[in-house]
């Protein structure tokens, strides 16, 4: 906002340097940004806050000023010379969208004459940056400039019917604006339309059609005050922005639009001459409120630090346009200036008396101590396990917290199959909190196919949503973070995986896969450690491949409780000696039927396992010939180690073969020759 110091002594007293007024200025909460002499004058340009849309204008610049050096704030006249003609003659208002227009007047100036400005007002519109026009639109832009509220000014012989309707438009409308662009109107736009046409977009820009030229004599005074939000869509999805739209964005004082509307006038037969018709056209559905805040000064004091006496404040609040009033010793209740939209609490008021008061007259301590706090156990184990998962070649995503119920459905039965819901217009099909990551992550998979990014290997750790049992209307969900992966890899590696994650925040714990039923896989297992159930984990079915359009690769998936592994970790690893004496390795290839899982090997195993076995790993797994249809042969080493002395051949022959008897008894298992 380009403030011009000539322009802005019209309403307050200045008897301060540029420097003085800008640092002023600055202290109050709108730095300067740079200071350049125009033609004699001197202008500031400010940077103006986006919540304090009164202070785009030299009014409302002057009324902060006025305050912090304690001069009078002067108004400038808005007494008008009406003819003996009324408004209602010539035009009759009508607001269809009170929602999103809340305030609308016309004023109706008969006998202008369109020309050049005097050089007075070229001169201050220059110095601010705005080009002229004619007189009739330097003057709207002139009012604008000084009282924050933007007017608009249509050739009145060119609105047909004598009639002004805001409301939105109808598909297919158009309208040419004033800067030559072509705008296609939709239905959450607002217009401003006489008895035929749209003639504006509304807080935007006028239309070409009705604009003002060198032939117009009557016009036709608009001040509104239109809805921010529909403002900034409108002005964002047109492509086109203005001076106007800019405040409009950044609220209007609704109040004073008749008394901006007066000033307006009154500035065009300053300039143009002509008359103005008695009265105003003003539909006004919601009219303000008064809005009160109570602030006690004691909590002033407390927030800020300091002692401020209660007349101070105030005073200060009385400067801004609070109409402060005592209630008691402790309590000032204040009325919330028309246009100060932003204040409606009581930090708000002690905010304002702060900037006034001058933050640098707040102490601060010349010591900061800092104190270096730990990283919590959360971030920590994240952090860790993030690394490890990087180092496996996995990649982090992070995703929307909903599903959509197609989805979600496969994954659960029954009672589990109940989901919390959000509310939301616009994603209708996706609005179920999730109780589990792996769908998301399907879909992430998914997407990385498509885009050729193979082999993928993926994990988001992220905070699940379940129904509390007894669930009643208002009670919150149950939130549990999880740790989810998804890989197009063998189930094996996967598996590793799985370890490895267990392993790097709890050592020597007794990890276990035990095969389960799950509703989403062919073959899924539930995951243990040291005999705590931690997570699941399988491949996918064909009905789940088919949904994620994944039926060209076999994916794995799994799915572990963090808050589980949050309480698993820190378990101290018990130190071993570096082994004195060497190992003996022997690899069974054992022929076995389909069903039989690893587990059931490794338990049969374990019958017969004398203290000298180190341990048993998965070497491999073979199908196909010789091996006949049904079954398949599964590869076991296991490692021999005696700690007091060397172990020999024929004691491993005798620990062998009574560990083959029990695994072809129980199981049954052959042993594979060839």
């Amino acid at each position: 906002m380009k403030v011009s110091l000539d322009w802005l002594s019209d309403y307050v007293d200045i008897d301060k340097s540029p420097d003085e007024i800008a640092q002023i200025l600055s202290d109050l909460g709108f730095p300067t940004e740079g200071i350049e002499r125009v033609n004699g004058d001197t202008v500031i340009d400010i940077e103006v806050s986006s919540n304090r849309g009164d202070c785009l204008s030299h009014i409302g610049v002057a009324r902060e000023l006025a305050a912090a050096t304690g001069k009078e704030l002067r108004l400038p006249d808005v007494d008008l010379s009406e003819s003996d003609n009324e408004v209602a003659q010539f035009v009759d208002v009508k607001i269809e969208k009170p929602d999103i227009c809340g305030r609308y007047t016309a004023r109706v100036i008969t006998g202008v004459k369109v020309g050049p400005s005097p050089d007075w007002m070229l001169k201050r519109l220059e110095a601010v940056g705005v080009r002229s026009v004619n007189n009739i639109v330097d003057a709207t832009n002139y009012a604008m400039m000084e009282t924050g509220q933007p007017p608009h000014a249509f050739d009145y012989d060119k609105l047909g019917g004598g009639k002004i309707s805001v409301r939105t438009a109808t598909a297919g409308e158009q309208i040419i604006s004033i800067d030559q662009t072509k705008c296609d109107l939709n239905t959450d736009m607002l217009i401003i339309s006489d008895a035929e046409k749209p003639v504006a977009v509304a807080g935007v820009m006028g239309g070409l059609e009705s604009e003002i030229n060198d032939s117009t004599t009557t016009i036709l005074l608009e001040d509104a005050h239109f809805d921010p939000v529909t403002v900034r869509t409108t002005s964002r999805r047109l492509g086109i922005s203005s001076e106007s739209s800019f405040r409009f964005e950044r609220h209007v004082d609704k109040e004073m639009i008749d008394w901006a509307s007066k000033r307006t006038a009154r500035l065009i037969t300053q300039v143009a001459g002509g008359k103005v018709a008695k009265g105003v056209a003003d539909a006004y559905p919601d009219k303000w409120q008064t809005q009160t805040v109570t602030m006690r000064v004691s909590r002033l004091n407390k927030l800020l630090g300091i002692d401020i006496a209660k007349d101070e404040a105030v005073k200060i609040l009385a400067g801004l346009g609070f109409e402060p009033k005592l209630r008691d010793a402790d309590s000032i209740e204040c009325t919330t200036p028309t246009w100060r939209h932003d204040v409606y609490r009581e930090a708000d008021l002690i905010e304002e008396v702060a900037r006034s008061y001058g933050y640098d007259r707040i102490r601060v301590e010349r010591k900061i101590n800092i104190e270096v706090a730990p990283v919590d156990k959360h971030e920590s184990v994240a952090s860790k396990l993030r690394s490890f998962l990087n180092g496996c070649g996995f990649y982090e995503t992070i995703n929307v917290s909903f599903l959509a119920e197609d989805a979600a459905a496969l994954f659960f039965e029954g009672s589990q199959a109940e989901h919390l819901t959000v509310k939301d217009e616009s994603a209708r099909s996706a609005n179920l909190l999730r109780q589990t990551l792996l769908p998301s992550l399907l879909g992430v998979l998914k997407s990385n196919y498509n885009a050729g990014n193979i082999p993928c290997s993926i994990f988001e750790l992220a905070n699940t949503f379940n129904i509390p049992p007894g669930h009643k209307k208002g009670s919150l969900p149950i939130e549990r973070s999880k740790l989810a992966l998804v890989s197009d890899g063998d189930f094996r590696r996967l598996r590793g995986v799985l370890e490895g994650i267990i392993g790097t925040i709890s050592k020597d714990t007794d990890i276990k896969l035990i095969p389960v039923e799950l509703p989403w896989t062919k073959a899924g297992a539930e995951i243990t450690a040291d005999n705590r159930d931690i997570g699941i984990c399988g491949i996918i079915s064909d009905k789940v491949a088919d949904k994620f359009d994944l039926t060209d690769i076999q994916a794995c998936c799994a799915e572990l409780d963090f808050n589980t592994l949050l309480d698993m970790s820190g378990k101290e690893r018990l130190a071993k000696p570096v082994p004195r004496f060497p190992a003996i390795r022997r690899d069974l290839s054992l022929i076995v039927d389909e069903k039989i899982t690893w587990a059931h090997i490794a338990g049969a195993i374990d019958k017969k396992a004398p203290g000298e076995l180190e341990d048993i790993q998965f070497a491999g797994i073979y199908r196909g010939s010789p091996i006949e249809a049904g079954k398949k042969s599964v590869t076991v080493s296991l490692r021999f180690r005696d700690e007091n002395g060397t172990l020999k051949h024929e004691i491993v022959d005798d620990f062998e073969k009574r560990i083959l008897d029990e695994l072809t008894t129980s199981l049954p298992a052959e042993v594979r020759t060839v």
